[in-house]
């Protein structure tokens, strides 16, 4: 009977196993999604725009400044 139990109780490890190593890889990538951000600071060049266009001047009344 006790060598039945220690099968049965290998086996519940080996199946427990799976579940904790999928639990710790989803804290590690919202872990890394949270910190994503701070190793990568905003660079405003990255998102730099020229300004308003010849419909914005045309519907402002604005002379082209070329």
């Amino acid at each position: 009977m006790s060598r039945a139990i220690a099968v049965i109780s290998g086996s519940a490890a080996a199946l427990l196993c799976r579940p904790v190593h999928q639990i710790g890889s989803f804290f590690a990538a919202v872990w890394q999604e949270a910190t994503r951000d701070i190793a990568r600071p905003y660079k405003p060049e990255l998102h730099y725009m020229r300004g308003p266009g010849p419909k914005w001047r045309e519907k402002h009344g604005i002379a082209d400044p070329r």
